[in-house]
């Protein structure tokens, strides 16, 4: 077909010179050349990968680095499936470079994940440091949040004790149904079966079945330690989520306010932040060497244990209160209302009256104080303070750590807008490039590996794109 007046290419059939060497094909500023220089400058065999020293007998096998270089590479542009990374292996210019023509089948590349995943995870933690040594790291403040990602585990496969309920109940009415539905049939045809009957037949066996499966299944429910299991992951939880639930892990995550690289990370299969605080803060001040380290977090990792034990430890939690109570929505006054006087350990009450201590008790493990005021039955505001016959203020023996949180806050206004701009974006840039699957392992175990690589390769982009791929290389080499 003859076109005119467009920009055409080459002849198929025409003969073409290459380049003669394929480093002609890799630019100086390739990310490839980045992952290049940062593997072969680690020190696997301290990291803890296999096959580093080969063995003296059997078939050659590839060198980890080769291996760990075709990983990054892969989560770095968003190809995680290890038969994907075989075919690119064979077919990208930049692969070819980077691993020098070995091709390895997916097979070798799913197991060399599998098999290393806690020294995968010391690699993703070594670039953190490297990130700390060129102070790519705010002095003393991180953004803390956590995540839903889902498991290789549809929300059919996991089952709990209300889930296990609902379908039985639905599989028993099912057999009641097609038990009427034959017996009816049973009348108008006595003589013979119908092949309508034997299909009501069929479905009421296959019911049957269906019955005595989710019994067994209702008994390892039963048995399990948070009465719930899941079929195809065996470590992946139901959660709650936004828009209903979802089947896989809550990933917490401790983000750098100053350039927002990821300083440390969990991956947990419990569906809620309330026991993660203390851990995570933990974690990130020791991946900075920080003395001192603030966090700004959301309302739902509010726990007065977890606050007290980052104070404990050199962090400063600063977060939103958590208010259960339903006093405001029925008129009434909120705690914060009353105002702690330290020195005299007396509550004053919006009337101006004092609430003193009258006895101790113990609630879910805490030393709860009682207070209360002896006027409240002749004080004009009892109608918006309490419906009983006085208003009760109770104080953790050790609220002051919250008092002394909620004054930082206080000091900081716009700490919430500060982890909103940190933290929110990362999770969305990471569930982006996940895809609709999010994980494609199974286990924490190997999720967990999952997971650092993906922060190694979000961190290793974010840098490239702060420094630019030759001013990493030159600082990695010095």
């Amino acid at each position: 077909m003859k076109m005119k007046r467009f920009i055409t290419g080459q002849d198929r059939s025409q003969s073409t010179l290459l380049p003669e060497l394929l480093d002609e094909y890799i630019t100086e500023e390739n990310p490839v050349r980045v992952i290049d220089l940062f593997v072969d400058q680690l020190d696997l065999a301290s990291l803890g990968f296999e096959g580093v020293v080969p063995a003296d007998t059997g078939r050659p096998s590839y060198h980890p680095a080769v291996l760990l270089k075709l990983y990054v590479y892969g989560y770095l542009n968003r190809i995680a499936s290890t038969r994907r990374l075989e075919t690119e292996a064979l077919r990208n210019v930049e692969l070819m470079w980077l691993i020098t023509r070995l091709a390895p089948d997916f097979k070798t590349i799913a197991n060399f994940r599998r098999e290393n995943g806690k020294a995968i995870r010391k690699v993703c933690a070594q670039f953190i440091e490297l990130c700390r040594q060129m102070n790519l790291f705010a002095d003393s403040m991180v953004a803390v949040d956590g995540s839903k990602f889902k498991a290789v585990n549809s929300s059919d496969q996991n089952f709990t004790q209300a889930k296990i309920k609902r379908r039985i109940q639905e599989a028993e009415a099912s057999i009641a149904q097609y038990l009427k539905d034959l017996e009816a049939a049973d009348l108008r045809s006595p003589a013979e079966s119908t092949p309508h009957q034997v299909r009501l037949a069929e479905r009421i066996e296959l019911f049957k079945a269906q019955m005595a499966q989710l019994q067994a299944i209702e008994e390892k429910v039963q048995a399990a330690p948070d009465k719930q299991i899941s079929m195809s992951d065996p470590d992946a939880r139901s959660m709650q989520h936004r828009g209903g639930g979802i089947v896989g892990y809550n990933v917490q995550a401790a983000v750098d306010t100053k350039n927002h690289l990821i300083v440390a990370h969990e991956l947990t299969n419990v569906g809620h932040d309330r026991s993660a605080l203390a851990k995570i803060a933990g974690q990130a001040k020791a991946a900075l060497q920080a003395t001192e380290l603030t966090v700004v977090a959301d309302k739902g990792y509010y726990s007065g244990q977890e606050i007290k034990d980052c104070m404990e430890s050199g962090v400063t939690p600063i977060m939103p209160k958590c208010n259960t109570s339903n006093n405001r929505a029925n008129g009434l006054f909120n705690k914060n209302a009353f105002i702690y006087h330290p020195d005299k350990n007396e509550y004053e009450c919006p009337a101006g009256e004092a609430l003193i201590e009258r006895f101790r008790t113990v609630e879910h493990g805490k030393t709860l104080l009682a207070y209360w005021s002896s006027s409240c039955s002749t004080c004009t505001l009892k109608p918006q303070c309490t419906t009983g016959t006085n208003r009760r203020v109770k104080r953790w023996e050790h609220e002051a750590v919250l008092d002394q949180m909620q004054a930082n806050l206080d000091a900081m206004p716009d700490a919430m807008k500060i982890r909103r701009c940190t933290i929110e974006h990362t999770f969305g840039t990471l569930k982006s490039w996940m895809g609709a699957t999010h994980f494609l392992t199974k286990t924490k175990e190997h999720v967990s590996t999952e997971m650092s690589l993906h922060i190694l390769a979000y961190n290793l982009k974010r840098v490239m794109k702060i420094m630019g791929s030759s001013n990493l290389m030159k600082a990695m080499a010095t």
